[in-house]
C-alpha cells in the first residue's frame, strides 16, 4: 500500500500548487487551462483505447455499461457525494472536479499493472512514475476545476488499494488481454471526459464506468464463443 498512498500524496501536493495557480490565473487564461487540460485527456484516451485487443468486445461494454449506469443513476450519485464535502454543500463544480479527477486517476492500465506489482512483487516502479504524472494533472485540473480534486486521492488509495491487496488472485484470472482491455475501454471514458473538457458534448461519463467491469466478462465470452 506504500506506493498507492505515494500516489495519493503527489495528487494531494499537485492539488495544492493547482490552488496557488488558480488564485494566480485571470478569468481571461482559465479557457485556455480548461482547452490544455482537454487535449491532454483526448490524447491520453486515443492511446488507451487503441490498445484495446477485442474492439467489439469494448463497443458492448460500453453499451451495456452506459444502460447500467444510466439505470443506477451514477454519475449523480457521484457527484452528490462530492459536493457533500463541499463547503456549502451544493457546489456543483466540486462534484464534478472530484468525478473528472478520480477518472482521469483511476482510468489507466498504470494503476491495475502498477498496484498488482506493487502489491505482489514489490515493484513500486510503474505507481511512482504513475504519481508524478498524476501530480502534474492534478495541478492543471485544479487550476480548471477546484478543489474537488483533492478528494479524488481518496479514490486512489480504494481503487489501487484494492488491487495492491488483492492483485495475487486477481492477474492470473484479468491476464494480459483482460487488463488491457479496461484500459481501453478506460481510454474511451476519458475521450468523453475530453469531449466535456472541451465544450464540444456534455457526457455524463461517470454512468459508463460499469462498462469496465463488463469489459473483461465480453471479452471472455466472446472468445469462447469463437472457439
Amino acid at each position: 500500500m506504500i506506493a498507492t498512498f505515494i500516489n495519493a500524496i503527489a495528487v494531494i501536493i499537485g492539488a495544492f500548487l493547482g490552488l496557488f495557480f488558480k488564485s494566480k490565473i485571470k478569468k481571461d487564461f482559465e479557457e485556455i487551462v480548461m482547452t490544455s487540460s482537454g487535449l491532454i485527456t483526448l490524447v491520453l484516451g486515443l492511446g488507451m483505447a487503441s490498445g484495446s485487443p477485442d474492439t467489439l468486445s469494448s463497443l458492448f461494454a460500453l453499451i451495456l455499461g452506459g444502460f447500467a449506469g444510466s439505470a443506477l443513476r451514477i454519475e449523480d450519485r457521484v457527484l452528490s457525494i462530492g459536493n457533500k464535502f463541499s463547503k456549502d454543500g451544493d457546489d456543483s463544480s466540486f462534484g464534478i472536479a472530484f468525478l473528472n479527477s478520480s477518472l482521469l486517476f483511476c482510468s489507466g492500465a498504470m494503476s491495475i499493472v502498477g498496484s498488482i506489482n506493487a502489491g505482489t512483487l514489490g515493484d513500486y516502479e510503474l505507481i511512482l512514475i504513475k504519481s508524478v504524472m498524476d501530480g502534474f494533472m492534478a495541478i492543471v485540473f485544479t487550476s480548471a476545476y477546484g478543489k474537488g480534486v483533492f478528494l479524488s486521492a481518496a479514490t486512489i488509495i480504494v481503487y489501487q488499494g484494492f488491487f495492491t491487496l488483492a492483485g495475487a488472485y486477481i492477474s492470473p484470472v484479468l491476464g494480459d488481454d483482460g487488463i488491457a482491455i479496461i484500459s481501453a475501454v478506460g481510454g474511451y471514458l476519458l475521450i468523453m471526459l475530453s469531449l466535456s473538457l472541451l465544450n464540444l458534448k456534455k457526457v455524463k461519463t461517470g454512468n459508463f464506468l460499469p462498462a469496465l467491469i463488463f469489459a473483461p466478462v465480453l471479452l471472455y465470452l466472446f472468445s469462447f464463443l469463437s472457439i
